[in-house]
């Protein structure tokens, strides 16, 4: 094991033009350290990555869904037209609609999705924004508890003191820290090794749990977690008992059905050097797969042809 962070490469025409450093930190079935690179123990925001603990947070208080609708509310979606009718479906399940959701408007991240949008007279709306699923399952909760439905972002609403104290059961710490994320939302800041034990009790939990309902429904339905054609898609699809979660400013943390988990950061919060790092995460735990190869190295391109890739560097 190294405590040195690994470096992604940013190569062009043969030529290294940027660099990533990355922390990464993967445990064993036992829940023992395998991989540890970087401060791994430094406060983070996993970002995304934390949203299957929220929904955990809502199953505890009667989120009454299951299935894709479950995923979906661990996603950060891309707008794909059957992820924003998810959305709807969640909302039309307790007498909402899409005028009630607080995440900020958008366009779909999709580029054939937003296309048909625009191409359609649409415009920006929370709805398309990748984090609708979330919130409408934020709302769902409120109303089958009877909480505001107004204020359900405020950390002091019942649902954000849920999740919080589920964030901080799964993780095994204290929230060190509470901010803002990006959908207006509370996140919180943990250690990685924290991120790493709540995700490995995600799919180490017994048949018929609410933990294993959620686990079950993220990995049997990946596409609706993120995107069809995301790389991290593709491999949850090739590796069954796999879970993998992204999230923003290059984090990711994921876990097998027999307990070997791990999380990564970039440092600079490239998200696109979080790929081959997922890679290089996953086989130190013995993980592979042919799709695998999907993550291993991300093509650039010049003038719309490959001319170098984005890897992480090779040990001398």
């Amino acid at each position: 094991m190294s405590s040195e962070s690994l470096i992604v490469e940013v190569v062009r025409s043969g030529f290294v033009e940027s660099t990533h450093r990355a922390r990464m930190l993967t445990v064993d079935a036992d829940g023992a350290p395998v991989s540890v690179h970087g401060a791994v123990d430094a406060l983070v925001s996993p970002r995304s990555s934390m949203k299957p603990f929220q929904v955990m947070g809502m199953l505890r208080s009667g989120l009454p869904l299951d299935g894709e609708l479950l995923a979906l509310s661990s996603s950060s979606h891309m707008g794909e037209a059957f992820q924003v009718d998810g959305v709807r479906k969640i909302l039309a399940g307790v007498d909402l609609d899409e005028s009630a959701l607080r995440c900020p408007e958008a366009l779909p991240d999709h580029r054939e999705s937003v296309r048909e949008v625009l191409r359609s007279g649409g415009a920006p709306s929370q709805v398309y924004m990748n984090c609708s699923g979330k919130h409408a399952a934020m709302l769902a909760t409120c109303v089958v508890n009877d909480w505001s439905t107004e204020t359900y972002l405020d950390p002091a609403h019942p649902l954000q003191r849920a999740i919080r104290d589920t964030v901080e059961e799964f993780t095994s710490e204290r929230v060190a820290a509470t901010g803002v994320d990006g959908c207006g939302a509370p996140l919180f800041f943990v250690s990685m090794p924290g991120v790493t034990r709540a995700f490995r009790r995600l799919t180490l939990a017994e048949p018929g749990t609410l933990e294993r309902r959620l686990a079950d429904a993220i990995r049997a339905h990946p596409e609706w977690v993120a995107a069809s054609e995301l790389p991290e898609t593709t491999v949850m699809r090739a590796i069954p008992g796999l879970l993998v979660k992204p999230g923003a400013e290059g984090f990711s943390a994921f876990s097998y059905s027999d307990g070997r988990a791990g999380s990564i950061k970039i440092e600079d919060g490239g998200s696109r050097a979080r790929p081959p790092v997922t890679a290089a995460a996953l086989r130190t735990i013995g993980l592979d797969a042919p799709e695998l190869a999907t993550l291993d190295s991300i093509p650039l391109l010049g003038g719309g042809k490959p001319v170098g890739e984005i890897r992480v560097r090779k040990a001398h």
